[in-house]
């Protein structure tokens, strides 16, 4: 299964739990309806797809998520921050006429880009949700500086003391070079 499907089959999955929660939680309400909040993240990850794997391991990013409760299960949110690729090093062996070989010590660039993302969660009881967020991501380096568009859906837990514990999947897609990433965001928010 290529990326870009097992992207599609997580985005219909989240989109249908979406949906089912959000008419068993309707009943319900938060404790603070009608609320701005601020949230600030670490986002450690790990990335997906054959492509970006053999270029970088691990990802590591900070971000700002502002963030409405609505009236009812459902927040929105606008998110933002940076994201860095660590370039992969390795050795590379070629081997060469009369069994001879050669090392050649190999060292990608890191590769950086900031997300502009809006979305919703949808709270199913007091503090587990679902959420989606879609976007665009504007590379930071390279000499072409794409900007690539980005579907996020993941699942969370908001403690009743601001820390926000998420897990999503990042699917990057632009210019023939789509990739992904599995990412954690361990964040702290607060009314505004």
């Amino acid at each position: 299964m290529t990326i870009k499907q097992l992207s599609r089959v997580a985005f219909a999955v989240i989109a249908f739990a979406c949906l089912s929660i959000s008419q068993h939680a309707e009943a319900q309400a938060k404790d603070s309806e009608n609320t701005w909040r601020l949230g600030i993240g670490v986002e450690p990850g790990l990335p997906v797809g054959n492509d970006i794997r053999y270029v970088s391991r691990f990802s590591l990013g900070g971000s700002l998520r502002l963030q409405y409760d609505v009236k009812g299960p459902v927040s929105l949110m606008l998110t933002s921050g940076y994201t860095n690729f660590f370039g992969r090093e390795f050795t590379q062996s070629i081997a060469i006429g009369g069994g001879k070989t050669v090392y050649n010590n190999v060292k990608f660039d890191n590769y950086g880009i900031i997300p502009v993302k809006i979305g919703a969660k949808i709270f199913a009881g007091q503090n587990l949700y679902v959420s989606a967020e879609g976007g665009a991501g504007f590379e930071t380096t390279g000499s072409d500086k794409n900007v690539k568009m980005i579907l996020s859906p993941g699942i969370g837990y908001a403690t009743n003391f601001g820390l926000d514990f998420g897990a999503r999947y990042d699917y990057y897609s632009g210019q023939n070079d789509n990739f992904g990433q599995v990412a954690l965001r361990i964040a702290y928010g607060f009314k505004l």
